[in-house]
């Protein structure tokens, strides 16, 4: 298993880590088989969606904001329920395939660190295999 490290600088950001997970999968998958990507945090998830067009970041951020409002009565006394609610709607783990070594995606798609709770310093791991 190896290891991505990931410094958000804002509250809520997704960033784009497909090439540093495709990185890992080049360096040590079998030329076909699955990757496992696991993100172990509860205020932090994955996905996989769009990543040609910046605007679905925004518009998903903007739908997220609605399903999920800051000011809901919340009772966690860390003050960061929305991020855990956001965190179980995107979940904690993609299973990706690999072929040819390299990740198997859908043209426009794109891996995603979900951050709802930085800026802060995230870990995902990476696990491929046959």
């Amino acid at each position: 298993m190896k290891s991505i490290v990931v410094a958000t600088s804002k509250q809520e950001e997704f960033v784009n880590i497909t090439d540093l997970v495709n990185d890992i999968v080049r360096q040590s998958s079998p030329e076909d088989g699955v990757c496992f990507v696991f993100c172990p945090h509860t205020t932090a998830g994955l996905t996989i969606n769009e990543c040609a067009d910046p605007a679905v970041v925004v518009d998903m951020k903007m739908a997220f904001g609605k399903l999920v409002p800051d000011e809901s009565g919340w009772l966690h006394l860390e003050g960061n329920s929305p991020a855990h609610v956001k965190a179980s709607l995107t979940g904690c783990s993609l299973m990706i395939p690999v072929v040819g070594g390299n990740l198997r995606l859908g043209t426009w798609q794109g891996v995603f660190l979900c951050e709802f709770d930085g800026p802060r310093t995230r870990e995902v791991w990476v696990q491929t295999g046959s």
